[in-house]
Parts: C-alpha cells; sequence; structure tokens
C-alpha cells in the first residue's frame, strides 16, 4: 500500500503546485487516511518541500489497526514531545524550517483558532486555501477500495439477512437496532458505517429516523437503514418490510412505486451522466405519482472513507459520474401518521462494457411480509 499511498500524495502535491504552494497541511482524518494510511487519532499530514511528515500528537503502538493496517511507513513520524500541543500548529513549524514559503491549508476543516495558531508560529509563510483538493481525488475509488466496499456491504446484508429470520413482533426499534450493529461487529466489521435506523408503524420511510421505544406490530411498515464499515470504508442499505400480515393495498402501492424511483435510479448510474439527472430519474417517479412534497433533499450520495462524500445526487448537483464512483440511490416517501417506504442500495458506476452499475448490497427488494 505505501506506493499507493505515494502516488495518491504525488497527485495532490501537483494540484498543490499548479496552485502556486510548494507544501500542503492535511488535518482532515479521512483525508490524512486517504494519503497516508490509518494513523493515530488527531495526526495531521505534511506535504513538504523536502519530505512528507506525520505530525501524531502523542505516541502509538505499531500494531495494526482496525481500520486496515498501519500509516504507510515510508513516510517519517514527528512525535509531540509534550501533552496540549497541537499537531497542526508544529506541522507549519516544520513546514517553514523546511524552506517553503507557502502552505495550502484546508480551511473547510481548520477551526477560526487554529488557523490562526498557526498563523502565529510562521509568519513568513503564505497560507492559501486547499479547499476539497483532496475529497476530489477521493471521488474514484480503485478495486482494493471496492473491494473494502463489497465486503462491508456482504456484512450488511448478512447481518439483515438474520434479522429478518427472527421473530420481531413486540421488539422496540432501538432493541433491533443494537442487535444490527452487534451482528456487524459479529460479522467481520469495524463496527457500524452510521448510527443504524430501523423505524416502524407511523415512523417507517423517514430519512434518518433515531430508533425509539416504539415497539413493532402486525400490519407495519417496518424500515431498516444500516451500513458497515470495514477497513474504513463505510456503505449502506437500507429495506422495507411489512410485519406478521399480507401488505395493504396503500402499502404495495406505495411500494411498488418507490422500488420503481429506486430502479429508474440505479439504470441511470452510468459514466457520463449528470448527477441532477440521476436525480431527476428517481424524483420524476415520484413526482408524476405526486408526491412532490417532503420528498428528501437528495436522491443519493457517494461512500467511501466517510458514509458522506461526494458526489451528492441532488437537483441542483454539478458535474458527471465516472466509472468507479460508488453511491447509493435511496429514494422514499414517507407519509404522516401512516408510515412510508425507503429503499437503498449502495453500488459502483460502471460502463455498460463491464455490465453496468455493479449492485454491491443484494438483500432482496422485493416486499416480504415477515
Amino acid at each position: 500500500m505505501s506506493e499507493v499511498y505515494a502516488a495518491r500524495r504525488a497527485r495532490l502535491r501537483e494540484r498543490c503546485q499548479a496552485g502556486g504552494s510548494a507544501s500542503a497541511l492535511v488535518t482532515r482524518p479521512a483525508n490524512v487516511r486517504y494519503l497516508a494510511g490509518p494513523a493515530p487519532q488527531d495526526t495531521v499530514l505534511l506535504l513538504g518541500k523536502r519530505e512528507d511528515v506525520l505530525v501524531c500528537a502523542g505516541p502509538s503502538d505499531d500494531r495494526p489497526s482496525a481500520a486496515g493496517g498501519r500509516p504507510d511507513e515510508a513516510l517519517r513520524r514527528h512525535i509531540l514531545s509534550g501533552p496540549g500541543g497541537d499537531p497542526a500548529v508544529a506541522a507549519a513549524d516544520l513546514a517553514q524550517a523546511q524552506g517553503a514559503d507557502s502552505l495550502a491549508l484546508e480551511e473547510h476543516h481548520l477551526t477560526v483558532a487554529r488557523h490562526r495558531a498557526v498563523r502565529s508560529v510562521a509568519p513568513r509563510l503564505r497560507l492559501a486555501d486547499l479547499g476539497g483538493a483532496v475529497e476530489q481525488l477521493r471521488v474514484v475509488k480503485d478495486e482494493e477500495e471496492i473491494s473494502c466496499l463489497r465486503i462491508g456491504a456482504e456484512i450488511a446484508d448478512q447481518a439483515l439477512g438474520e434479522l429478518l429470520e427472527s421473530i420481531l413482533v413486540g421488539r422496540t426499534e432501538r432493541h433491533l437496532a443494537l442487535e444490527l450493529e452487534r451482528r456487524l461487529v459479529d460479522h467481520g466489521a469495524d463496527g457500524p458505517a452510521f448510527p443504524t435506523s430501523v423505524a416502524a408503524g407511523p415512523n417507517a420511510g423517514r430519512r434518518g429516523h433515531r430508533p425509539t421505544d416504539r415497539r413493532v406490530e402486525e400490519g407495519d411498515f417496518l424500515s431498516v437503514c444500516l451500513g458497515a464499515t470495514y477497513r474504513g470504508y463505510r456503505c449502506e442499505i437500507g429495506r422495507t418490510f411489512v410485519i406478521g400480515t399480507s401488505p395493504a393495498d396503500w402499502q404495495i402501492e406505495l411500494y411498488d412505486l418507490v422500488f420503481a424511483a429506486q430502479r429508474a435510479g440505479r439504470e441511470s448510474l452510468v459514466p457520463g451522466a449528470a448527477y441532477r439527472d440521476v436525480d431527476r430519474a428517481a424524483r420524476q417517479v415520484l413526482d408524476s405519482a405526486g408526491y412532490t412534497q417532503g420528498l428528501p433533499p437528495l436522491t443519493g450520495h457517494g461512500v467511501g472513507l466517510e458514509i458522506d462524500e461526494d458526489p451528492q445526487l441532488t437537483p441542483a448537483a454539478m458535474g458527471k459520474l465516472d466509472a468507479c464512483v460508488p453511491v447509493t440511490v435511496e429514494p422514499g416517501v414517507h407519509l404522516p401518521g401512516r408510515g412510508g417506504v425507503r429503499i437503498d442500495d449502495t453500488l459502483v458506476v460502471r460502463p455498460e462494457a463491464d455490465g453496468g452499475p455493479e449492485l454491491l448490497t443484494i438483500t432482496t427488494k422485493e416486499l416480504l411480509a415477515l
């Protein structure tokens, strides 16, 4: 992996130099992880004029981490000597010592106070904004990254499948969410990719619903959204079921509508497709059925080292999809007081010659009565 990390840093260095900066300070944890491998908490990365350095708040053991191994062994580590020091400030001092005249910062991640501290320790440096340069590099995944997402999706599918074989009536949303998260870890996940959502009855279909003590009852819609983190990479799956009885006509109608919207979104995932067109493909199905109010603000989003990355599949999004970009497609409808439906998959954009979009989350989307 050392060569992979070095190549990523080289691409970032080219961007920095094109913007007139000799060095860069990367502070956002996911970006440090992308460029240098799993690192201790609060570690920052200096892309220096003479050498790249990991600046750590304190000593750490060198055992492989659950997030996928050790930091890049080719990088020199600078350990702060005492407690309370700021690695970002120390890194700026190192950049100045290396003879840099400029330093690009992730201003969207630094606090004002931290930015001032960097300025005070390195007054001769011209500070510039690195912007979202690393996030842009992260959008297209290599096959090793996609493999981690694929394994995470298999773990999430397995955990969800086991839950569906258990008795659900009478159990609370909170209890079911905790059980799902335990099963994720049991099957090899680092942990949940985000707080697991279980929503029953009138709560079903709400995006980001936090589980409550409401108990599952017969006739409920039950919507579940969960994800696994594997070697630092995060995926997502969401499904909706009916509990204990044959679905009512309105439940079948609503489910079929959301399923059609999700299928339209999935089928539009081709290299070169505009982000907004993917959103439009799914949204138009729901709009045409009269569900224009209360729809989620987006149809999907990128996933990777964070559960919500670029691209954002929204009505106003700018940009086009590339191959090897993993995204979710997750339309939903919630009817206040009645419940609703969410269907959520993680897929990888692939060209038609390679079989089209690769579906990572494969739990059935048939409307099951559990």
